[in-house]
């Protein structure tokens, strides 16, 4: 069962307010405890949805709202999706979903919200906004860390709304945080300042949820964010041209910044605690943006989602999981009955129905291959669920033979925030790990002589769940 589309953050917030999962904070200080909060609230085994306002320093309704998105429920809610469904249920109709989507253009009207309120010029100043600092050991303020970047193509006219880190560097100004130098932004920029032009640039902070996850999606070049959310919401999302830049905005977002990337203009950006739980890369110069307009609605929510220390993630659920998994459905891997990812995507579990041997490992080395940053890719039997962690190891510390059913991948995929990369190898810009693949099936050839399991099956447990659940939630 799909929710009917909500119109902007607000209305999600509403809906989560609905159920039962959002908790409003007063009176709480953007220099780190906004932050702190947010991470012991992650933390907790209900880990609610917060909303902050008469934040120490500001007015009454400049608001910032966070773990938006960091339950399945949530998520599930971003997307349109049955908040009630059980995680690996979300997860595989999302799959089923995230297959199918057809691409809506965003649809461009005359009005906007966000232009209730607009400051230009030397009006402009950021001090306005609570940007919070969000870790004690980062460089300053983060205004953007659900924020979007949006920036057009010179050569193709091609808009990207992607997710950079930006940081607040005054009144006027901003940095935004390209980590490797073939992100779409960069290249963008890269494309006017070759010019000797100055990028336009517009920031939008409290978009859509939708926007959101399309932001963080791997799109190629040239594919829209903004295409991509309509089809996630099955509507269109409408846009306006920021009044400086002629950007389009999407007309119900929080908070527009406009304003430009000079040639060589830099400032000296982070650290900043990313989402392995460790500052992985020291200050350094990144672009700086010249803050020229800023537009806002009344009462503005800032969406902040902060890197948290894992398991706590932007997402409660694994969309890297369900990519994995329809690409191991397209290379053939038969009878992939479940994937999900654990530690804030660094760890990757796949379930299968075994059917030959071998069958478990092609599984592994294909995962291996798709894992982002992840050192330790499971491959467990179908009767465990690969998003109960628990589950998970009682597999490995039952079926597992580590003489005979651990392999190590050398030389793979990982990125300069990889806390565990050597400062020499670092140093050489070299970004590259080993990854551990476990098989915690039943080896094949013992399936019909392996000890049967005490244990309910999967099928067994829901059913129970279903008719019991409510007297066991009470």
């Amino acid at each position: 069962m799909s929710s009917p589309p909500y119109a902007d953050l607000r209305e999600f917030i509403t809906r989560v307010d609905a159920l039962g999962v959002l908790r409003r904070v007063e009176g709480a200080d953007p220099h780190l405890e906004i932050g702190a909060i947010t991470e012991v609230a992650a933390g907790r085994p209900d880990c609610p949805a917060l909303l902050f306002d008469g934040i120490k320093g500001h007015g009454k309704g400049f608001r910032v709202f966070t773990n938006a998105t960091t339950t399945p429920q949530r998520a599930a809610l971003a997307l349109g999706i049955d908040p009630a469904l059980r995680p690996l249920d979300a997860l595989k109709e999302w799959k089923a979903r995230r297959g199918k989507l057809e691409m809506l253009k965003p649809r461009t009207i005359k009005d906007a919200l966000f232009l209730e309120n607009s400051r230009q010029g030397a009006d402009v100043d950021l001090v306005l906004f609570p940007a919070p600092h969000w870790h004690k050991g980062d460089g300053g303020p983060f205004i953007g860390s659900g924020s979007i970047a949006v920036m057009r193509d010179p050569d193709t006219g091609w808009i990207n709304a992607s997710i950079y880190r930006m940081q607040v560097h005054g009144r006027d100004r901003l940095t935004l945080q390209f980590d490797h130098q073939g992100r779409h932004g960069a290249i963008i920029a890269r494309k006017y300042w070759d010019r000797g032009k100055p990028c336009p640039v517009a920031i939008v902070n409290g978009p859509d949820p939708a926007l959101f996850i399309a932001g963080f999606e791997y799109l190629p070049e040239g594919a829209s964010e903004y295409e991509f959310a309509g089809a996630i919401k099955g509507q269109p999302i409408d846009v306006v041209a920021g009044p400086l830049t002629g950007l389009p905005v999407p007309a119900r977002a929080e908070i527009i910044l406009e304003g430009h990337m000079h040639p060589g203009e830099t400032l000296p950006e982070g650290p900043f605690g990313e989402f392995t739980g460790y500052y992985a890369s020291e200050k350094r110069p990144s672009p700086a943006m010249r803050v020229e307009a800023m537009h806002w609605r009344n009462d503005p929510i800032l969406l902040g989602s902060p890197p948290m220390k894992p398991p706590r993630f932007h997402f409660g659920l694994p969309f890297r999981a369900a990519s994995m998994w329809s690409q191991l459905d397209a290379n053939g891997v038969t009878d992939v009955v479940g994937a999900w990812q654990h530690v804030a995507q660094l760890m990757t579990v796949i379930a299968i129905r075994q059917r030959y041997a071998g069958h478990a490992k092609r599984a592994g080395l294909i995962a291996a291959a798709q894992s982002y940053m992840g050192r330790l890719v499971v491959i467990v039997d179908d009767d465990v669920d690969p998003s109960n962690l628990a589950d998970v190891m009682w597999a490995v510390t039952t079926r597992c033979e580590p003489s005979e059913q651990v392999d190590i991948v050398r030389g793979a995929w990982s990125s300069a925030l990889d806390p565990r990369i050597a400062p020499d190898a670092r140093a050489r810009g070299e970004t590259s790990h080993s990854k551990m693949i476990i098989d915690a099936c039943i080896p094949f050839g013992m399936k019909d002589t392996y000890p049967p399991t005490s244990a309910i099956s999967i099928d067994e447990a829901k059913a129970i769940e279903d008719k019991w659940g409510k007297v066991l939630a009470r």
